[in-house]
Formats: structure tokens, C-alpha cells, sequence
């Protein structure tokens, strides 16, 4: 076999015209989902499903958060029942572990998530860290700050590049338990958070998925990062609540979307 031609300058172009191109596309999203976990990326191909334009904006170069690699560095992906039925919808193979428990590979159910979430139709924008949020009239939150992540690695005194702006009609923060963007809403005395509690894998998962919603105009948690926001016990190296946690964040947002 041999390789049609394409020189090293046909390939650069490629990359950079499909990012350009791609970008000024989403610098106005409808949903701007930061955080590409399993939380974010469910309710990103939740969203893209019903042709809702959907940005997810990843720190790392990589998707999926905790996703990938379970708990303790052992990849094996637990969910509790009724999750599982999640798994059947996204064409995850599983076993299962005792009654109410069942186990998959990490990378599978990663990786199947994220086809998902891409072959639906949303667009990710990885190594790409939350800078701030945007505001508009009323004090509704409009749309995200971001800058590239490694510019969070170089030296302070060469640190001074401005971040740009993406606007969208809803933001989501599932950034797992840092909560990065509520946190800016607290900052500036709009919202109070709690932190989340100590570790109670059961209460956690039910009450993960009842608070999932907009905990401020424009702005929808899912995930853990509303544990974080309501003071909720972290739940550990279980997965469930956040599948059907990015789903009840679709649905909220695809209704809020259409009442507009």
C-alpha cells in the first residue's frame, strides 16, 4: 500500500482551518457544558440528540474525568441499578455483580460515552481551562472566560495572555468536586456554596440527581459539582448518578431552552 501525497504544509493546513472554522462556529453555543466527564459528556449528547448546538470545554487533553480510570487507579466502572440502563442505551457492555450492582471496563464506557457525545453532535474544545464567567442583565450568567491550560504552567511574570469569550444561552458546571464555576459565582457574593461531605455512596447518589438544576439564572450543576454547591456526601467510585445526572441536566436545559 501506498500513501496518497500530502505535504507537511497540506497537513497544517488541515488542523488549522478545521479549528478555526470550528471555533467561530461555537463562539455562540447554545449550552457551553465545562467539564467533559461522564456528567458533562451525557448531557452533552443528550442535548446534541435533539440538534441543541453544545461546546464542551475540557482542561485536559483528554475526556472522560474519573471515567476512565474507576477508583484507586483500578479501571473497573462501577453503577448502581437503575443506571445500568444507561449502559444499554449507549451500547456499554457490562456484567452483573451482585443484585443491585454492575461493573464495566473504564475505557469502554469512556470511550463509548464520548463517541456518543461526538457522533450526536457536540463539539469539544479540550486543554482548554474556565477562565471566568459572563454576565449579562440581571445578572444572568451568559456564556464562559477560557485560555489555553498550559498557559497555568508557565512562570508568573510571563503569564499575561488574555483569555477570550464565548457566549451561550445556558452555561453548565460539571467540574466534578471543584465546581470551578460556581466557585466564580461565589466569588462575587452571587451564590453560596457549601463543600461537599464525607462519603455515603448511597444518600450521595439519590441526592446528586434530586439537586440537579439551575442553581442560578443561566447556570446548570450536574455531577458532583453539586455536591459541592448543596453540601451533599461525595459518593466515591461510583458512576450512576452521574449518567442520570447529566440527563436530568439535559432535560432541564432543553426545556428552559424552549421556554424562552
Amino acid at each position: 500500500m501506498i500513501f496518497e501525497h500530502a505535504s507537511e504544509s497540506d497537513i497544517t493546513k488541515a488542523i488549522i482551518s478545521q479549528f478555526a472554522k470550528d471555533m467561530d462556529e461555537y463562539i455562540e453555543s447554545d449550552v457551553i457544558i465545562i467539564g467533559g466527564g461522564p456528567s458533562g459528556l451525557m448531557a452533552a449528547k443528550e442535548l446534541a440528540s435533539r440538534n441543541v448546538k453544545v461546546l464542551v470545554v475540557e482542561r485536559n487533553n483528554y475526556l472522560g474525568g474519573g471515567f476512565w480510570i474507576g477508583g484507586y487507579l483500578m479501571n473497573t466502572i462501577t453503577i448502581r441499578a437503575p443506571a445500568h440502563k444507561v449502559l444499554d442505551e449507549l451500547g456499554i457492555r457490562y456484567e452483573r455483580y451482585s443484585d443491585s450492582l454492575y461493573i464495566t471496563p473504564g475505557p469502554l464506557a469512556c470511550s463509548k460515552l464520548i463517541a456518543a457525545a461526538c457522533e450526536a453532535g457536540a463539539k469539544i474544545l479540550n486543554m482548554t481551562k474556565f477562565d471566568d464567567i459572563v454576565i449579562r442583565e440581571g445578572n444572568r450568567v451568559a456564556g464562559a472566560v477560557i485560555n489555553w491550560s498550559p498557559i497555568s504552567a508557565l512562570p508568573r511574570e510571563i503569564t499575561c495572555v488574555d483569555p477570550v469569550a464565548l457566549e451561550s444561552r445556558l452555561l453548565f458546571d460539571a467540574t466534578g468536586h471543584d465546581a470551578v464555576v460556581v466557585k466564580k459565582l461565589e466569588e462575587r457574593d452571587l451564590i453560596k456554596t457549601v463543600g461537599f461531605g464525607a462519603m455515603w455512596v448511597e444518600k450521595s447518589e439519590d441526592l446528586v440527581v434530586e439537586h440537579t438544576g439551575e442553581v442560578y439564572p443561566g447556570l446548570i450543576a450536574t455531577g458532583m459539582s453539586v455536591s459541592t454547591t448543596y453540601g451533599l456526601p461525595r459518593m466515591g467510585p461510583t458512576f450512576g448518578s452521574m449518567l442520570l445526572s447529566g440527563k436530568k441536566g439535559a432535560e432541564i436545559a432543553y426545556d428552559l431552552l424552549n421556554n424562552k
